[in-house]
């Protein structure tokens, strides 16, 4: 139970919850943990969702499909992050998009009604993750403006440097979760157009890069 809460601890969900009563608190919320191997799916869209998941070992791919068979990936997902609590405060029971492991993972399960309601025992600790919940909306929603802001850029070289600027802070050097296929397919552009794009970059010397990661020279 230590390792877990070890590894939940960094995420906002969690914090304010002491160790002595998170065992309590994973009792309340019927916690349940399962293991994937890259490339399962752990959920499909159109599949009822009903908890909220966070990432105890591994990362997890969040892809949209459109009716055309076009993927697009949304986010990863890494060790101490969530997904699932859109839905759990907007009510939604259907999934629209389709969680696949992305490289061999583990998963921590838990009822989201729990999470979002008051137990009937009145757990000291249930008003702490309502609050926190809060707090977690609001930041995905700071990331949907973000992956909005990269999508309005006309060229794919303003995308790119768009997301490099927003994944690399105050650091010139960093690296990306993803590989060139899902990069590609994160900035909604073609994988040709874009690694082309990355050697003029290169070759003009704004950046240079080794696999996934990067460095802004200019």
């Amino acid at each position: 139970m230590k390792e877990i809460f070890e590894r939940v601890k960094t995420n906002h969900l969690f914090q304010g919850i002491a160790l002595s009563d998170f065992s309590l608190m994973l009792n309340c919320l019927s916690a349940k943990t399962l293991c994937y191997k890259k490339g399962d799916i752990i959920l499909l869209a159109g599949n009822t969702i009903n908890f909220v998941g966070l990432v105890l070992y591994g990362s997890v791919k969040v892809i949209k499909e459109d009716i055309d068979g076009r993927i697009t990936i949304l986010t990863i997902i890494s060790v101490s992050e969530i997904f699932g609590e859109v839905f759990a405060c907007a009510g939604i029971t259907q999934s629209p998009i389709t969680i696949q492991a992305a490289q061999d993972t583990k998963i921590l399960y838990i009822d989201y009604k729990k999470v979002i309601t008051i137990c009937s025992a009145a757990c000291p600790f249930h008003a702490t993750l309502i609050k926190n919940m809060l707090k977690l909306i609001a930041d995905k929603n700071l990331i949907l403006t973000q992956k909005n802001e990269i999508l309005s850029k006309r060229t794919t070289r303003e995308k790119l440097m768009c997301y490099f600027n927003m994944e690399r802070g105050a650091a010139m050097r960093f690296s990306i979760p993803f590989n060139r296929e899902e990069l590609a397919n994160y900035l909604c552009v073609e994988r040709s157009a874009m690694s082309k794009e990355l050697c003029k970059m290169r070759d003009e010397g704004i950046i240079r890069f080794n696999r996934n990661n990067f460095e802004i020279i200019s």
